[in-house]
């Protein structure tokens, strides 16, 4: 076994875009473009399920594996369609992850694995699979996000546990997802593809309110085969209206709550060749600390332009990597110029102060980017917000034609970041 087993590779926030690659995100401190784009890793990683199945058991553990001994694991994030991710383990010699909770019955999922070979070098693959039903053939919604409290910009999910691609079929399992909201709040579902609708109404949510969703679809026929079963409905409430508004140009971050000014930071973006997409964003996830190094974007340890920081206070705003957090390194530029490689630094105390207060489903607002690209609003994160209300509307079976307003970014692979959790 090589030495390649031995090492342990830290997090980066990074983003490549397969074929269609128009530039790179990341954190970190200053660097150049992207000097190599990582190398395939299909070769060099075998999954237990297969790429493009829809008959995987959802009873059997998820396992991934490094193959030849010549590249290592970094990271394995896999996702369902609502975003929900599946807890793992990575062993300590990189050359083996297993999923620790079970996969759900009807679902599709993406795994994305990061690897490293020997010589330092970052690897990608990204491998997407569905589930058998549990019931045969019978037809059931699972909804998200997760109960509790979010912000007032979170997106209710329904994935379906069977693709539905005819517009009456399409009529007839939507017009049965019912949501309601207190204080009520207009709304509609927009199908992002045939096995995944988002909700969210034509504003932000209400703070404060209670939103519900359900489907009254148990023996409803779907089609010829297949009717509907039992779902489980779910519930979340909104917390207070939180929103953000970035500055690219003028190197700030305002942040509101209930419509008062609550602070306005300082801030440093990302700079030429790493420019932060502009647009609205919605947070993911926070996490305390991570370390971030400059390997997974192709600049090799012992560069001039190499680092390996430790990183607290992160907001996650796309699956790609685009963080709000502390970069005390950066000091002398926040409220001057953007420095960073996409994220957005402020000083440790405004990231701590900031992490205080924002929650999942909270909207951050970028606008005044000097070449960045546009936010999509499907495939890395939450940017449902970046359509118009008639542009969603369209996307219904009901008050459109039923089909999503921009392909999802799901056809794009990611090199996605590595992620610890070590706080």
């Amino acid at each position: 076994m090589t030495d390649i087993r031995k090492r342990r590779t830290a997090v980066s926030c990074a983003l490549l875009l397969g074929p269609l690659a128009v530039g790179l995100t990341a954190c970190g401190e200053d660097g150049h473009p992207l000097a190599a784009a990582p190398y395939d890793a299909g070769s060099q990683v075998a999954l237990s399920a297969e790429d493009g199945s829809d008959d995987v058991d959802y009873r059997k553990p998820l396992v991934v594996t490094a193959e030849d001994g010549e590249a290592l694991l970094t990271d394995v994030v896999a996702t369902d369609a609502g975003g929900r991710h599946v807890r793992g383990r990575l062993s300590e010699d990189g050359a083996r992850w297993h999923s620790t909770a079970p996969l759900a019955a009807g679902t599709r999922y993406t795994v994305r694995v990061s690897t490293e070979n020997e010589d330092g070098e970052p690897g990608r693959r990204t491998v997407r699979f569905g589930t058998r039903p549990s019931d045969g053939k019978k037809f059931t919604v699972t909804f998200g996000p997760e109960k509790g409290e979010y912000g007032v910009g979170q997106p209710l999910v329904a994935e379906l546990s069977h693709k539905v691609k005819g517009r009456e079929q399409r009529e007839t399992v939507e017009r049965a997802l019912n949501v309601r909201s207190t204080p009520r709040a207009q709304g509609g579902w927009h199908w992002v593809d045939a096995q995944t609708l988002h909700y969210r109404p034509k504003e932000y949510w209400p703070s404060h309110a209670s939103i519900s969703v359900s489907a009254a679809l148990e023996g409803i026929k779907i089609r010829d085969g297949l009717r509907g079963g039992v779902s489980k409905p779910l519930s979340i409430r909104t917390d207070d209206r939180v929103e953000g508004t970035v500055d690219l140009a003028a190197h700030t971050l305002t942040v509101t709550r209930d419509g008062e000014e609550a602070r306005t930071i300082p801030i440093s973006a990302g700079k030429p060749g790493f420019r932060t997409r502009v647009g609205v964003k919605v947070i993911l996830g926070k996490t305390q600390f991570l370390r971030m190094t400059s390997g997974s974007i192709g600049i090799p340890a012992g560069s001039s332009e190499s680092y390996d920081l430790p990183v607290y206070w992160n907001a996650r705003l796309t699956h790609s990597g685009e963080f709000l957090h502390a970069a005390p390194w950066s000091s002398g530029s926040q409220g001057v110029a953007n420095t960073s490689h996409g994220c957005t630094g402020m000083s440790t105390e405004n990231a701590k102060w900031l992490f205080g207060l924002v929650q999942e489903g909270d909207v951050f607002t970028y606008v005044n980017g000097d070449g960045g690209e546009q936010m999509p609003a499907f495939g890395n994160g939450f940017g449902d917000w970046n359509l118009s209300w008639s542009e969603w509307r369209e996307g219904s079976a009901l008050t459109g034609e039923g089909k999503p307003a921009e392909a999802p970014l799901g056809d794009i692979e990611f090199a996605q970041a590595r992620l610890r959790f070590q706080a």
